[in-house]
């Protein structure tokens, strides 16, 4: 907890402060204004607005897609399930910074360039495969007898998926869905490429326009990194739970 305390504390300070005296002093007249400065002058209302709505949105989908696609993989038998599976498991060995000019090529050829659309898509095609492959192990433990009854009582199995499958699977969805959006919320790379006007951009990239040719307001940075991390905390906090349930799932069958 100390480094966040740290933060806070960097938050707090001018930049004699920073520079003249120790970094782990306390600040002589704690400035929040800093924080003000921050929301107002450096735009960060409309970045922590973008970046809450590219995170939370490419989650719900990424956990979405990823279901349905691993229910197809453990519950239906059909002769391409372990080559899908296959090129799924393939995603996760290609680096991020290999896709960049493809990416950017094939976005600029789609008018998706500066575009939120590029953005949610990116996060959701990157995450599938983690998504997948954590998810997989719970499903491989899930009843089939559950689904089996549901059948001879006439259910589809769109009704199986959404209204069995999924809520059994919530554990395991809470923490795939803290994993991505840690992704996502920290994500510069995409961004910084991608999109170029500042009513896109992100916390991530935002907190560049406090870095100056010839003066950098370092409070402003930290209040903004403040701001940056706690949605983070409390959606830890608040699917702690949660996640130690999903990661210990499907450990152990019977």
């Amino acid at each position: 907890m100390y480094p966040l305390f740290w933060l806070v504390l960097f938050s707090l300070k001018t930049n004699r402060e920073v520079f003249n005296e120790s970094p782990f002093a306390f600040p002589q007249e704690p400035r929040w204004e800093n924080y003000v400065t921050a929301w107002t002058q450096g735009n960060i209302g409309v970045y922590f607005f973008n970046s809450v709505w590219y995170t939370v949105a490419a989650v719900v989908l990424t956990v979405i897609l990823a279901s349905l696609v691993t229910f197809a993989i453990t519950r239906m038998v059909w002769k391409l399930n372990k080559l899908v599976l296959g090129l799924f498991m393939i995603g996760m060995m290609i680096p991020v910074h290999s896709t960049l000019i493809p990416l950017f090529s094939f976005f600029l050829r789609l008018n998706l360039i500066d575009h939120p659309l590029a953005i949610i898509l990116t996060y959701t095609a990157f995450n599938m495969p983690l998504t997948i492959m954590i998810l997989l192990g719970f499903y491989y433990t899930l009843p089939r007898e559950i689904e089996e009854a549901a059948v001879i009582d006439g259910c589809s199995i769109h009704r199986i998926f959404f209204q069995i499958t999924l809520p059994m699977t919530l554990p395991v969805i809470s923490t795939t869905a803290i994993i991505n959006m840690i992704y996502n919320w920290n994500e510069f790379v995409f961004i910084n490429t991608f999109i170029r006007s500042d009513h896109f951009r992100t916390l991530t990239v935002g907190i560049q326009s406090f870095i100056g040719q010839y003066a950098t307001d370092w409070g402003a940075i930290g209040a903004t990194l403040v701001i940056s991390i706690l949605p983070i905390l409390i959606a830890f906090f608040i699917l702690s739970n949660k996640i130690v349930e999903g990661i210990a799932a499907g450990a152990v069958k019977g």
